[in-house]
């Protein structure tokens, strides 16, 4: 983790499309059906930026890639479990310290009108654990 001196910035991808088969209902797994990601990536960008290298930070072309293979494979019930698998995705890239995770379900099976459906959660990396 960084010094308390050296604050965390943000990396934001937000709107990640993905077409996946996780739900509680039959139809839910032989359709599937869109989920939405929106990911903040924490990390202190301050030394990034000074050095001008890539290899420093979180390449956001391969977390997005990532993150998309991470949410389209293995089927699961709920949109908690498709929100952990991404935050390990992303806590997996060395440069990353902390990420916020939402996973929308724009379609969900609810009976009343509603816009949509999400599941945020917050996860860091365990003090002195390198990925």
């Amino acid at each position: 983790m960084p010094s308390p001196a050296e604050p965390l910035d943000e990396i934001r991808l937000t709107g990640l499309r993905a077409t996946a088969h996780h739900g509680v209902f039959e139809h839910e797994r032989r359709d599937g059906q869109l989920f939405i990601v929106d990911l903040t990536v924490r990390l202190p960008l301050g030394p990034v930026a000074a050095a001008d290298d890539l290899t420093r930070t979180v390449h956001y072309g391969e977390l997005a890639q990532a993150v998309v293979v991470a949410v389209e494979s293995d089927p699961v019930d709920l949109i908690e479990t498709v929100a952990e698998r991404v935050a390990t995705v992303a806590l997996s890239f060395p440069a990353a310290h902390e990420v916020v995770v939402t996973v929308h379900k724009p379609n969900a099976p609810i009976t009343v009108p509603f816009d949509d459906v999400s599941v945020t959660i917050f996860r860091r990396r365990a003090a002195g654990v390198d990925a």
